[in-house]
């Protein structure tokens, strides 16, 4: 029995040193990574259930879930007047509860889509677009409506987007400011194709929006747009494209805010360049002077004002038909703007380029004769000037000559700004590169639907750095670009203003057209580019 004792002691000694050694030696393994998303195990009442007069929906799962971004994922259509109330949301559970606080209407379908937010717990694999749908009639409306969208300016579509259905019969052009759609869908963050679904037959307007305020309703200020003019009946087999564009608000302003002794800003809404302000004190009127504001993406601008007395001052804005008057306060402060002066392009000049010189204030003369424009061998160049009040530039343009060296100099008096302040000596140094740095982009229209248009350019910022206008030429040329990869981009100019023109909802006026080259092109350096623009 001792024997036998020891030898069953030593198999269970062997068998720990085995186990415990082989720990040491390595690591268990978690085994391969879950990519099962969970599954719906039941659900209460039942999808798909008729005759729905309950206040709670309970969903369950066959593993513990999360439920995330609810606020933009979940899509309810009819959209419901009061949010319902979800759990859980951020906490791990096997069940999602809804419930309902609205008045639901009668007769009619319902659909929850919970886009991406439903994910299992550990490893965040989603239940993709899960619908939840049931009707408070005895049955389920199974029309559909599907389609495309588009941007009119942007190259690709915004994401999350939603697609609505108003019933023709109320709809009026006021409906979209003030009343929420009847039904609705939306891209999510990754789809440019949208399916509106459950509907029942009829006749509706259909629109779309970027949605800022996710209420929606069209905020012109913040939303973009894209609509059909025309009603559109169901059932259709139709693949419809809306275009979405940003309209250009009715302009207004606000109340300018002084900064400076001589310098206030003004914020504003809609088109400026046609805006003219006028100042008035004691009975005596007085110009004002409006530049861009400085810093890029502020819809503001700078009003410059004479040297008058510390009191009070009426500025009187028009623009078209809208006529404002502020009443200021000029007050004594320590901040007061003196002439400067500093060079756009910082050593190197480029080809396509006009050379230029930012002010600080806006000018009342430029003197060439204190100017002078010289080569590196002391050689004087002749030159021009031409100054943009707006932007506050002076614009040299002058031949240029490759690989060469330049200086520009302005002596005293060769500027005088509108308090009549003038510059000290200044010197600006800069150079050209060689001919063969850059490269030539000839382009050839194929097919372009009508005239005139405009072939613009741009680099990978987005930023146009070429134009050309046609009003029939097939071959548009643009020398001395940069070594690049390029996007090219047709409008078509119908109103031949020279720009793109946005559309408006009211006037029922779509955008003006964009077509994009679908392919990048790339302009290397010494090389001609011939690319066909079909």
């Amino acid at each position: 029995m001792k024997k036998i004792y020891l030898l069953v002691l030593g198999i269970i000694f062997s068998f720990i040193f085995l186990t415990t050694g082989c720990a040491k030696r390595g690591s268990i393994s978690g085994g391969p990574k879950d990519t099962i998303p969970p599954s719906i195990t039941s659900s209460f009442p039942k999808n798909y259930s008729t005759n729905f007069d309950g206040k709670e929906i309970k969903i369950s799962f066959n593993e513990l879930i999360k439920v995330k971004n609810i606020n933009k994922q979940l899509i309810i259509s009819p959209p419901l007047k009061k949010q319902p109330i979800i759990i859980p949301q951020g906490s791990a559970s096997r069940f999602i509860s809804i419930k309902i606080l609205d008045t639901l209407q009668e007769n009619t379908t319902y659909s929850f889509n919970f886009g991406q937010s439903i994910t299992d717990n550990n490893e965040g694999n989603p239940y993709s677009q899960y619908k939840y749908v049931f009707s408070t009639g005895s049955y389920i409306d199974s029309l559909t409506v599907v389609g495309t969208l588009k941007d009119a300016y942007e190259q690709k579509p915004d994401n999350f987007v939603s697609v609505q259905l108003y019933d023709a019969a109320t709809f009026n052009d006021s409906t979209v400011y003030k009343e929420t759609p009847l039904y609705v869908t939306n891209t999510l963050d990754s789809i440019k194709a949208f399916a509106l679904e459950n509907l029942k037959q009829g006749s509706y307007y259909i629109v779309a929006l970027k949605d800022k305020n996710s209420n929606y309703k069209f905020d012109p200020k913040s939303d973009k747009i894209g609509f059909l003019k025309d009603k559109i009946t169901i059932p259709t087999d139709t693949v419809y494209e809306l275009e979405l564009f940003k309209e250009i608000p009715p302009f207004k302003v606000e109340k300018p805010t002084q900064e400076s002794n001589n310098k206030f800003f003004m914020a504003y809404q809609g088109d400026v360049k046609k805006t003219k302000i006028t100042a008035q004190q004691n009975n005596q009127e007085y110009p004002i002077r409006i530049t861009k504001f400085p810093i890029t993406g502020k819809d503001s601008i700078q009003l410059f004002i004479p040297k008058i007395s510390n009191d009070s001052i009426a500025l009187t804005v028009e623009n078209g038909d809208y006529t404002k008057t502020f009443k200021s306060k000029i007050k004594e402060l320590k901040e007061t703007d003196s002439l400067t002066l500093d060079a756009k392009q910082k050593g190197v000049l480029a080809f396509r380029e006009l050379f230029t010189v930012k002010t600080s204030l806006p000018l009342d003369k430029i003197n060439n004769k204190f100017i002078t424009l010289f080569t590196k061998d002391s050689t004087t160049v002749s030159f021009e000037t031409k100054y943009n009040e707006f932007e506050q530039e002076i614009l040299f343009d002058f031949k240029k000559k490759e690989n060469e060296s330049y200086k520009i100099t302005l002596l005293p008096g060769a500027i005088e700004d509108m308090y009549q302040n003038t510059n000290d000596t200044l010197t600006f140094n800069f150079k050209t590169k060689e001919l063969a740095d850059y490269g030539n982009l000839n382009v050839t229209l194929k097919a372009a639907k009508r005239f005139p248009l405009i072939l613009e350019v741009l680099n990978p910022k987005g930023e146009v750095v070429a134009n050309a206008v046609s009003n029939g030429d097939t071959l548009l040329k643009f020398e001395t670009i940069e070594p690049n990869t390029y996007t090219l981009r047709i409008i078509y100019d119908d109103n031949n203003n020279g720009i793109w023109d946005t559309g408006n909802y009211l006037e029922k006026r779509q955008a003006e057209e964009i077509q994009y080259y679908p392919k990048q092109v790339d302009v290397r350096a010494n090389w001609d580019v011939n690319q066909d623009f079909d």
